[in-house]
């Protein structure tokens, strides 16, 4: 089982910007929450929304350099919030409900990659615990104000990287088997696309959809920090004199480029009446059929998703395993 994953045709493509994709969407009234919306497509995608009329939250680890961040973007509303901490997530979430706004958009842009092997004080890897359950926490205590915005969008920032790994249920904090960071790193993020797969489903009933995000390979916002030079260079991400590569086309892109997809996932009333797709280039990505999935993995620039990172069965049993995760 998989989703329908049928591109809309947006218009849109790898080169289209964030500023671009939402020209003519009017967010004033509307409520949103970005997390990382201090650096990197975060920032971004915080600036865009917030220049269309947003009233716009962003949750930081590190308030003070996030209000440094966002000197440029006044009125952004910033707020502590670790997503390795469940306490530190139920603060933030009982502080917003007690404002009694509604939560129109939700950005789960935060994230980590590649990291050496770390756990969080439960004992989770921190790569799960941080880009999925942590969200997943987050999500699960915001929902009365998602359900009171009456059309709410939640956006989860996966990565073609969930071609890495599935998630393995046997063994998701790597407790049994060799550690190896982008495998962790995979896993994570097709846990971020069926995410958005199960609580589409649970949420369309109460008007809340639910969408997953490629943003594509932005290597100077921080993400790639775990990763030596030598392996960007080799992966054609980083040229000999240390500078980032642009090529939207292998997917290779600028800062304002990665923001567009989660920009458009957001707001674009192209996707009015759809959820739990995975999208990329600001359009939702085809299904990789199986006999072509090796040539899929072997070309950068050919959009697709594997159908275990959309399959409705393990969204389902991936939101199971995170209630009794997150308690």
């Amino acid at each position: 089982m998989t989703t329908a994953q049928q591109p809309v045709r947006s218009g849109f493509g790898a080169t289209s910007t964030a500023e671009e994709v939402i020209k003519g969407i009017d967010l004033t009234g509307k409520v949103a929450i970005v997390t990382g919306g201090y650096s990197g497509i975060g920032l971004e995608t915080a600036r865009i929304l917030h220049d269309a009329g947003a009233e716009v939250v962003v949750p930081a680890r590190d308030p003070e350099r996030a209000r440094a961040a966002l000197k440029d973007v006044p009125g952004v509303e910033v707020e502590h919030l670790d997503l390795l901490d469940p306490a530190s997530i139920d603060a933030f979430a009982e502080k917003f409900l007690a404002s009694g706004r509604p939560l129109h958009i939700l950005v789960n842009s935060a994230g980590i990659m590649a990291t050496p092997l770390t756990r969080d004080a439960r004992g989770y890897e921190v790569q799960f615990a941080t880009n999925h359950l942590g969200h997943f926490q987050l999500v699960e205590r915001l929902w009365p104000a998602l359900v009171a915005a009456h059309g709410a969008r939640v956006v989860s920032v996966s990565s073609r990287g969930f071609r890495f790994a599935g998630v393995d249920f046997d063994d998701l904090n790597f407790e049994h088997r060799p550690y190896e960071p982008f495998v962790a790193y995979g896993q994570s993020k097709t846990a971020n696309a069926l995410f958005a797969v199960e609580l589409d489903r649970r949420g369309r009933a109460e008007d809340v959809r639910a969408f997953s995000v490629h943003p594509g390979t932005i290597i100077d916002t921080g993400l790639a920090k775990h990763l030596s030079d030598d392996v960007l260079r080799a992966n054609g991400a980083m040229d000999e004199e240390g500078r980032p590569v642009r090529d939207p086309d292998r997917q290779l892109k600028t800062v304002p480029q990665g923001a567009a997809t989660s920009v458009w996932c957001a707001t674009s009333p192209q996707l009015d009446g759809r959820g739990g797709d995975y999208c990329e280039n600001c359009d939702i990505s085809p299904l990789v059929a199986a006999e072509d999935e090796d040539a899929w993995r072997a070309g950068a620039a050919t959009p697709g998703v594997l159908g275990y990172a959309v399959d409705p069965e393990l969204a389902a049993r991936l939101w199971e395993v995170s209630e009794r995760l997150t308690a």
